[in-house]
């Protein structure tokens, strides 16, 4: 008898341990890994590219003398202000999708933690900043609280550029270059103070076969 219960019991725990591994593999629950940096899974364009050539970019920008220049005169002229840039959409000539507001993102970023030089927003930010202060004038804000007209600091300068790629294959195995350029201009005179490039160079290694 007590042979006959051991073995019932084992019978038991066997079905409960089949039936919790089947539900855990039919479960629809994703499995999630939080991971501190991206790993390059298919050797396009990620986040660890934006954050290198960002960095890379602007060390560059704040290390040229033209630039260093330009930052002690402006200081000289307006009271030791630092001058202010804005970020201008990038441009995308690449042969994929990138979202180029997350390069000005972090290209700004990049601006104000260097701390050489102010920034001021653009494009939709910056009408919408507009539009809350012109409501704020129409009487919707107590004199002493509304933020005042034709205050802005202006940028003095600005910075464009584009992203392109050019990807050889050979067989299973393929080279996808990126090419980032990123311009400094003095929106007063157009003259353009700096202008650097960074590369991202990748080989990609794909199987012969397909399982």
């Amino acid at each position: 008898m007590k042979h006959i219960s051991i073995k019932k019991m084992f019978m038991k725990v066997s079905v409960f341990m089949v039936t919790g591994i089947l539900l855990a593999a039919c479960s629809s629950t994703p499995e999630v890994t939080r991971v501190d940096r991206q790993a390059d899974l298919s050797g396009y364009w990620n986040d660890n590219d934006v954050q290198q050539v960002c960095n890379s970019l602007i060390q560059g920008c704040l290390d040229s003398n033209n630039v260093d220049r330009f930052i002690s005169l402006y200081a000289q002229n307006h009271g030791g202000d630092s001058p202010a840039a804005i970020v201008l959409p990038f441009r995308n000539a690449s042969s994929e999708h990138i979202d180029m507001q997350i390069v000005s993102n972090s290209l700004r970023a990049s601006i104000i933690n260097s701390g050489k030089l102010d920034f001021v927003e653009s494009g939709a930010a910056r009408q919408a900043i507009r539009d809350e202060r012109a409501d704020q004038n129409n009487n919707n804000a107590s004199e002493s609280t509304a933020s005042a007209l034709g205050q802005e600091t202006g940028a003095a300068l600005a910075f464009t550029g584009e992203v392109r790629s050019i990807v050889e294959t050979a067989g299973n195995v393929s080279t996808r270059t990126y090419y980032v350029k990123a311009t400094l201009t003095n929106i007063e005179t157009n003259r353009i103070l700096w202008e650097g490039e960074d590369t991202i160079r990748k080989n990609i290694k794909r199987p012969l076969f397909k399982p």
